[in-house]
């Protein structure tokens, strides 16, 4: 085992240069098996049965009929399903999730919660029979509307403290010479990956193997093993190919309802999710409403004197998630009185989770909107004041900056757009019926790592075999730690076989917050930088070949403690026909600072889909509940709406120099960054184009025709 701080190698010619993907052939001619596909002998199907009510208890199942039908091999539910032990805290801190905790009690918290498997030969005949069940409810009073107003919400620190607070807020405000207070709202959102969540358990030898997409197989490992009470060393997950999970592919109840099924018939369990039953049992980004306030001096200056961020989400009631949208305002802006803070109220909906750039996302919107409309009333361009706003030291932490190149972003991504020929006047650009505007936005996102092994082994054959329990689950993982395998043994990528997604490979981080690859990368250098030195004195390689195991625990534990994030400036020009409300984005443009770009190919298409994301969360996407039954409208790709190929414009992402003599990985991730300020650039250029403010999204062609339709003394800054 060796701790040792990798080096920069004396070769580098791999990293930094554009790579297809190392399995794309696989990928593309269909041979790369995903969770679902793979075949195994003997194998039975899974089907969860979920309650359509919203809150109460389970009375009675009835599982005599369906026992009967063709195929159907057993039932599991709170009457027979094996006890489960969940006190405790996993891998992310907190316990885990009930609903993945299935069939453990008679509660009913939510609609959607899973009451039952049914499991049967074919997939068929099990989701006849689920849709058979009989099950009797007793119905309970619920509450599943969030409003800003609720007295019930209260401070909660998820992975980042509540609250932050400096300086005296009122005096301040009272103060400025512009004042800023207004309310943004966002909707709960899906994460809508393409490959749905699919797990297939067995016992083999002793042994139980389960075959998933997940985002982290060592994750799901050490859950599976602490609920059933094995030895962590009779679990063994897998998870090769991953069909997209932006934060939702962790522990849920197809994998635990596998694991009890596959147990009871000692047979392989195979359950897949159906994209309807994904809505309540795979989280999703909960929706918020943020006040902020913002309080600057006079026009020649625009120091802001005064902020305070405030962000209220909904979670169940069985299990607390905070989506930290004030925390973005702890990185980005300083002032003399800065507060922030994050609250939660629960409700009897399904617990939200993780979503790409939780907080970041929806809190850019907010402060990023605001930041525009302070510029407005203080007749400063938005570039310039967020160019006079720029922090020497985290506003919150007081911590230096690893690097913070976001002035460069936003200079060079005013160039290149032409910003310096925007009329800041809005409403006054046409283009036949379509009203033009341009908006702009900055962006950060936090740069960690987390403790990772890698093993490396040099064959007789002059290749090498890299073992790490990655995820590669869309981002092109597996070709950046080529890559820099490659440069750490002065190889090239062609002798490099890395394999990943197996928790026999040991501890590593989850594909998940923009770490998976610099937590990743750290460990695989360690290992290749050791084994390098090791074949240096010893020249014999023997046939089983040598192999050179790392772990960054003690590495990252000595790294100095500073603020380390990545930045970024977004353009959006929008065309606004208030006609039919129809909203056009005709081009986009992200200029970035992520640190040292490991493959730019891969990287700017994680940029650009980040940037595609956030033109769908500015105008298309919205999860809606029906406030009687708590259930969604549509819950599906036909009501659920993203952006489609007609939505995408000329989207254009490239980045800037950033580097950190202090770091020596020097990456910082690039999957989730692309996303944040996104819609509040496209939101921004929207009030440019036609005047009107719109502070809650996404903003459909109905609420464009409303604010067109107002008088024009309602018109101007009004919110839509």
């Amino acid at each position: 085992m060796t701790t040792t701080t990798p080096g920069p190698p004396a070769l580098r010619t791999a990293v930094g240069t554009a790579r297809t993907r190392v399995e794309g052939r696989e990928k593309v001619t269909g041979t790369a098996r995903y969770a679902g596909e793979i075949p195994f002998a003997d194998l039975a199907h899974g089907w969860l049965v979920l309650s359509p009510i919203t809150r109460g208890r389970i009375r009675d199942i009835d599982t005599a009929p369906v026992l009967a039908m063709p195929g159907v091999l057993t039932v599991l539910h709170h009457g027979n399903a094996p006890r489960l032990y969940t006190d405790y805290v996993g891998m992310l801190g907190t316990p885990p999730d009930p609903a993945a905790v299935v069939f453990q009690h008679d509660k009913v918290p939510f609609a959607g919660w899973p009451v039952a498997l049914v499991v049967a030969e074919t997939p068929e005949e099990a989701r006849e029979a689920a849709e058979t069940l009989a099950v009797t409810y007793d119905r309970e009073p619920h509450s599943t509307v969030l409003t800003a107003d609720d007295p019930d919400a209260y401070p909660a620190a998820g992975f980042m403290p509540a609250a932050t607070e400096k300086g005296d807020l009122q005096g301040r405000l009272a103060s400025s010479a512009v004042v800023l207070d207004e309310e943004y709202t966002t909707p709960e959102e899906q994460h809508s990956m393409m490959e749905p969540h699919a797990a297939t358990a067995r016992w083999e030898g002793g042994r139980l193997e389960v075959v998933d997409s997940n985002q982290g197989a060592g994750w799901v490992q050490s859950e599976l093993a602490t609920l059933f009470s094995l030895d962590a060393s009779s679990v063994r997950v897998r998870s090769e190919h991953i069909g997209g999970g932006f934060g939702s592919k962790g522990l849920r109840a197809h994998q635990v309802s596998a694991v009890m099924a596959a147990t009871a018939l000692r047979r392989p369990v195979r359950v897949v999710l159906t994209r309807r039953q994904t809505f309540s049992l795979a989280g999703y980004r909960s929706p918020t409403t943020q006040r902020v306030r913002l309080g600057a001096d006079a026009d020649a200056d625009g120091r802001l004197r005064a902020l305070d961020h405030r962000s209220l989400n909904q979670t169940s009631t069985v299990y607390e998630f905070v989506e930290p949208s004030a925390g973005v305002a702890r990185v980005l802006y300083d002032a003399d009185a800065h507060r922030t803070a994050n609250h939660v109220v629960r409700l009897d909906v399904p617990s939200p989770t993780w979503m790409r750039a939780p907080g970041e996302a929806p809190g850019s919107f907010a402060i990023e909107s605001a930041l525009d409309e302070l510029a407005e009333r203080a007749g400063i361009d938005p570039v310039e004041l967020r160019l006079r706003n720029e922090p020497e030291t985290g506003p919150v932490s007081g911590l230096p900056f690893s690097s913070n190149n976001l002035a460069a972003c936003l200079r060079e991504g005013a160039r290149r757009f032409g910003w310096a020929d925007r009329d800041p006047r809005p409403g006054i650009r046409y283009d036949g019926r379509w009203l033009l505007g341009t908006g702009m936005a900055a962006a950060s996102f936090g740069a960690g790592a987390m403790p990772s092994t890698a093993l490396v082994t040099a064959k007789a054959s002059g290749s090498y075999t890299v073992r790490i329990a990655a995820a590669d689950i869309g981002t092109g993982a597996r070709t950046a730690l080529t890559l820099i395998a490659a440069d750490a043994l002065e190889t090239t990528p062609e002798r490099v076989h890395v394999r990943i997604g197996d928790s026999d490979f040991g501890p590593a981080m989850i594909a998940g917050g923009s770490m998976g690859t610099r937590s990743w990368a750290w460990a695989v250098t360690a290992a290749a930088t050791e084994l390098r030195e090791r074949l240096a004195v010893t020249q014999d390689i023997p046939p089983e070949g040598i192999t050179v195991r790392s772990d960054t625990t003690e590495a990252l534990g000595a790294l100095a403690q500073k603020e380390r994030h990545s930045f970024g400036a977004q353009f959006a020009e929008v065309a606004v026909d208030t006609s039919s409300g129809e909203i056009r984005v005709r081009r986009m443009l992200g200029i970035f600072a992520a640190g040292r770009i490991v493959n730019p190919l891969t990287a700017r298409n994680q940029l650009v889909g980040g940037m595609t994301w956030g033109i769908s969360m500015a105008l298309h996407e919205e999860a809606v509940r029906d406030r009687n039954t708590g259930r969604h409208y549509s819950p599906d790709l036909a009501g659920y709406h993203v952006a489609t190929h007609a939505d995408v414009p000329d989207i254009e992402a490239d980045w800037v120099d950033d580097h950190d003599p202090d770091d020596p990985i020097g990456i910082k991730g690039v999957g989730e960054i692309g996303i944040v300020g996104a819609a509040a650039a496209v939101a921004n250029a929207v009030w440019h184009a036609t005047g009107v403010r719109h502070r809650n999204l996404p903003i459909r062609p109905d609420r464009v025709l409303a604010a067109a339709a107002l008088p024009p003394s309602d018109s101007g800054p009004a919110d839509a």
